[in-house]
């Protein structure tokens, strides 16, 4: 390297040093003002005021989208400054997140995604023992997954909110690239790692494949395609998948890079679902109703009486005040049988004019009507 070149490059680390020095107070500034915020929340509110605003950390998040120039891409941005909002909310009162678990969940990597990494995140067995955990107050936010876009909605899920009084406080999407982990152990005995992966049945290596019932669907060609007659067993998780192959190197697991990570195991194949586009959703469940952020979505739950054009009768309101629905899933009432409810998503807020007015006109057409939450639509 010449001497004019290492003189460039001086200039230059000088430049980002003092750069760097000035990100460093700003964010600090920036912290000190969270504190006097959360400050003036407790004069006014007491000790049990939730510093969290969804609609509020929605805008800013746009904001900072709207007005990036690049060269970092909006989304990279956005994620950066996610993660200053979830430090300087720690700094006024860090909170409780109850996930379904164990760690290293694609539910897990969706709680970072939308709270950032300085939240306490609380694993939980099962999609009801969440809504449990929120309703007790012993966690202050909950996610759970809620459609995918490969194998469809989570009906227990949707199911939760049947007896729930809480209300949906936001969405996130995530990406989803599935892996297929081995241990350690049968990683050293595949040297030729390629070849490994086209393996099937009678190689003997793998004896099981473990995953969540979920993912194994999602990956169904690539299974058929590369390990055809292997066992598939389903398990409450793809994080408990991974677990169970650490304890048997026999076994291999479908997961994602959390699970790998967590539990130890080798990535022989990467991103083996069969959608490439494959996007899990999921829901913020709370127990306080959120204001509206701008650009929000309404999810509602309609039990219908049991007539001729019943279904024609309530989607015809949304027709006529020009709401555009984006998503309708059927599903059993408790009440008895052949009876259902249906869960709408629609873009907008419950408290805007046209979704008063969709309000009037579906109350005096069906037995049941319940928003379940009007929330920020999913900014990253």
């Amino acid at each position: 390297m010449s001497d004019q070149e290492e003189k460039e490059l001086g200039a230059l680390r000088v430049r980002i040093d003092n750069i760097d020095a000035q990100l460093q107070n700003l964010l600090n500034e920036r912290a000190r003002c969270a504190l006097q915020v959360a400050e003036v929340k407790s004069r006014e509110a007491g000790a049990e005021t939730l510093f969290y605003r969804p609609e509020r950390e929605a805008q800013v998040l746009r904001k900072v989208m709207e007005r990036n120039e690049g060269p970092l891409h909006n989304e990279t941005v956005a994620r950066l400054f996610r993660e200053v909002m979830s430090a300087c909310l720690a700094l006024e009162n860090p909170m409780q997140i109850g996930y379904l678990g164990p760690e290293g969940t694609f539910t897990h990597a969706a709680v970072h995604k939308h709270f950032g990494h300085s939240v306490q995140s609380i694993p939980l067995a099962a999609i009801d023992e969440v809504f449990r955990e929120v309703e007790a107050g012993s966690a202050h936010y909950g996610i759970v997954p809620v459609e995918n876009s490969t194998e469809g909605v989570v009906n227990h899920t949707l199911d939760s909110f049947l007896d729930s009084a809480l209300v949906i406080c936001g969405e996130v999407e995530l990406r989803i690239h599935q892996h297929f982990l081995v241990h350690p152990d049968q990683a050293k005995r595949d040297k030729d790692s390629a070849k490994n992966t086209q393996r099937n049945q009678g190689d003997g290596c793998i004896r099981r494949i473990y995953s969540h019932q979920q993912s194994l669907g999602q990956c169904r060609k690539w299974l058929d395609t590369h390990w055809a007659g292997v066992e598939r067993v389903a398990v409450s998780s793809n994080a408990e998948a991974a677990r169970m192959v650490r304890d048997d190197p026999t076994a291999a697991a479908i997961a994602g890079d959390m699970a790998a990570a967590q539990y130890g195991l080798v990535l022989q194949a990467e991103k083996i679902e069969d959608n490439p586009n494959n996007t899990t959703r999921f829901l913020i469940i709370g127990n306080s109703p959120v204001p509206p952020s701008g650009k929000d979505k309404t999810s509602v739950l309609i039990s219908t009486r049991n007539y001729p054009g019943a279904l024609y009768r309530v989607l015809e309101p949304f027709h006529d005040l020009g709401i555009s629905l984006t998503k309708i899933e059927t599903r059993p009432s408790k009440v008895g049988n052949w009876s259902y409810v249906f869960f709408i998503d629609f873009e907008g807020h419950v408290e805007d004019v046209k979704s008063k007015k969709l309000w009037k006109l579906l109350e005096s057409e069906v037995a049941e009507l319940r928003c379940l939450g009007s929330y920020p639509k999913a900014v990253l």
